[in-house]
């Protein structure tokens, strides 16, 4: 006795069995990592986003700070 499979073809993850292998696959980290890196390949293969710290970002120019105790500034970081 055969069974006829049927995909649902407005399914999120698409319309073919190719097509929702793709998705599974695919990063789910997002785009805003700092750093990406595939683990192994086909379907066993793994992604590793890695996000640095706020701290470890500078956003815009230095800041120089109030200077040291004798009134010496600090240099930019």
């Amino acid at each position: 006795m055969s069974q006829e499979v049927k995909y649902d073809r407005n399914h999120h993850a698409g319309a073919t069995p190719e097509a929702r292998i793709a998705n599974r696959l695919r990063n789910s980290g997002g785009e805003e990592a700092d750093h990406h890196a595939v683990h192994g390949t086909g379907p066993t293969r793994t992604h590793t986003n890695i996000h640095n710290p706020g701290s470890a970002r500078q956003h815009g120019q230095g800041d120089p700070g109030e200077g040291d105790i004798q009134g010496n500034k600090r240099s930019v970081v």
